[in-house]
C-alpha cells in the first residue's frame, strides 16, 4: 500500500445483512482526519439492499469497489447455511484477493469467504450458532468455534458482532500500532484488546444442534454429572452396547460421549461460577471434575480462560448467592432442552 494515500476499506453488504455487522467496520475505519483509512459501503450492485432486522441499505457502489479496496469486509447476513452467496460476489472476492486485497468476515460473512475456496485448509471461525453448519458446508475449512477471531494473513474471520470490533482493532493495531488502536477503542468505548484466541462466550459448551437420538440418556447424565460416569454407564442406560452407543452418539452430536460429558461438566461449572459464591474446589467436586486443578485444566482447554477470570467477567458484583457457612447449595438445573442445546435460558 502506498504511503501517500489512506488504506481503502470496502464494506460489502449482502442481502439479509445484519445492521450491527455492517456498522462496525464503517464506524471503526471511519472517514475522519485522525484515521488513515477511507471507507466505502457497497453491494452486489448500486442501489437498495434488503437487510435483516427490518432495515435496508442504500449503497452508492457495486462490486467495482472491490477493485478499489485494500481490504474487503463481508458483514454477517441471514440464512448463510441455506442460501448461497451470489456467484458474481464470489468471483469478485476471488479477484480482489488475487489482486492483493485482504478479505475479512464478521460473523456469518465467513460463509461468503468460504464459498471462494480461499479458506480451504485454513483456520476460520464464525458465530457459534453457525460453526457446525460452516464445517458441514465447507469441510475443507478448519472451523474453530472457540475463538473470537482468526488472522490467516490475507484472510480473516471473526465470530459474533462484538468480536468484529476486536478484529477491526486488531487490524488497526497490525497496520498502525497500539497507539492508534487504543485511540479508536477509546472513541468506541470498547475494550482496547481481546486476544483472538479467547473463547467465544456461547450459552453452552456442549454441541448445538443435537439430534434426538439418546436424548433421554443425555438428560439422565446431566442430572448425575457429579458421579463418575463411564461409557458403560451411558450405554447401559440407553440399552445398547458401548460400541454401538459410542458410534451412534458421535454420528448424532459430533462428539464422543465422554467429550460431551466433559463439556457438560464445564457448562455446569460456568453456571455455578456465575450464580454462586462457591470456591473453585467445591465447584470442581460438584460437577464431577474432582479437583480445582482438573477444573482449571479443562476450563482453559475448552473456553480459553480460567474459572476466576470467567467469574470476574460474568458474576454480578452483588451476586446474592452467598451461602451459609457449612452448607452447600444444590447446583442449578442446567439450562438445556435436549435436541436444541444452547437455545434455553433459565
Amino acid at each position: 500500500m502506498s504511503r501517500q494515500r489512506n488504506h481503502r476499506i470496502a464494506v460489502l453488504v449482502l442481502e439479509g445483512a445484519k445492521p450491527l455487522d455492517v456498522g462496525i467496520p464503517a464506524q471503526v475505519f471511519t472517514n475522519r482526519r485522525s484515521m488513515p483509512y477511507e471507507v466505502r459501503v457497497c453491494g452486489a450492485a448500486p442501489g437498495l439492499v434488503t437487510g435483516g432486522d427490518g432495515l435496508s441499505y442504500h449503497v452508492a457502489d457495486g462490486l467495482e469497489a472491490l477493485e478499489w479496496a485494500d481490504t474487503v469486509f463481508v458483514p454477517g447476513y441471514r440464512h448463510p447455511d441455506t442460501e448461497e452467496a451470489p456467484a458474481a460476489v464470489v468471483e469478485a472476492l476471488r479477484a480482489a484477493h488475487a489482486r492483493g486485497a485482504q478479505l475479512a468476515a464478521i460473523s456469518t460473512g465467513a460463509f461468503a469467504l468460504a464459498a471462494t475456496g480461499l479458506l480451504d485448509g485454513m483456520r476460520a471461525t464464525t458465530h457459534w450458532h453457525y460453526s457446525h453448519a460452516l464445517a458441514r458446508k465447507h469441510p475443507l475449512v478448519r472451523v474453530d468455534e472457540n475463538v473470537l477471531f482468526v488472522d490467516e494473513g490475507s484472510v480473516l474471520t471473526s465470530a459474533g458482532a462484538a468480536s468484529g470490533i476486536d478484529l477491526c482493532l486488531h487490524l488497526v493495531r497490525r497496520d498502525h500500532g497500539v497507539g492508534l488502536s487504543n485511540h479508536v477503542a477509546r472513541r468506541l468505548v470498547a475494550a482496547p484488546y481481546r486476544s483472538g484466541g479467547q473463547a467465544q462466550y456461547v450459552p453452552r459448551s456442549v454441541p448445538e444442534p443435537l439430534g434426538e437420538l439418546f436424548a433421554a440418556t443425555r438428560q439422565w447424565a446431566l442430572g448425575r454429572l457429579e458421579e463418575p460416569l463411564t461409557l458403560a454407564d451411558l450405554a447401559r442406560h440407553a440399552n445398547v452396547s458401548p460400541r454401538t452407543f459410542s458410534r451412534r452418539f458421535v454420528e448424532d452430536t459430533g462428539y464422543t460421549p465422554m467429550q460431551w460429558i466433559l463439556r457438560a461438566r464445564v457448562d455446569l461449572a460456568r453456571e455455578l461460577l456465575e450464580r454462586s459464591e462457591l470456591g473453585v474446589e467445591q465447584i470442581a467436586d460438584l460437577v464431577g471434575l474432582g479437583t480445582a486443578a482438573n477444573l482449571r485444566l479443562h476450563f482453559h482447554r475448552i473456553l480459553g480462560t480460567s474459572p476466576s477470570e470467567y467469574r470476574h467477567t460474568f458474576a454480578p458484583a452483588h451476586t446474592g448467592a452467598a451461602t451459609t457457612p457449612g452448607t452447600t447449595p444444590a447446583p442449578p438445573t442446567p439450562a438445556v432442552q435436549f435436541g436444541s442445546i444452547g437455545t434455553t435460558v433459565p
